[in-house]
């Protein structure tokens, strides 16, 4: 599945097979700093790993900008519990 990151809507999104979306929305309250704001995967497609793969493509992002990270949602939160090698980018 492909994640596409669109800047003017501040999100990254993964198109589904039955026209649904799962997002990632993130805001920028500085230059150098994103808040991963908001994590949604519809119902019928929890539990397959992407949120994570959204997360991961925020992160990324997050390190080829050079930017620090405000985990503002739950999901991130949690995914930091298990992915301590991401705290590195933490504000």
């Amino acid at each position: 599945m492909q994640i596409t990151h669109d800047e003017k809507y501040q999100q990254f999104t993964i198109a589904l097979p039955d026209g649904d979306e799962a997002e990632l929305a993130y805001s920028k309250p500085a230059e150098d700093v994103i808040s991963f704001t908001h994590t949604f995967v519809p119902e019928n497609h929890r539990n397959q790993g992407l949120a994570e793969k959204l997360i991961k493509a925020g992160f990324a992002y997050a390190q080829k900008n050079n930017l620090k990270v405000i985990p503002g949602c739950d999901v991130v939160a949690k995914f930091l519990q298990v992915h301590p090698e991401y705290q590195q980018f933490l504000m």
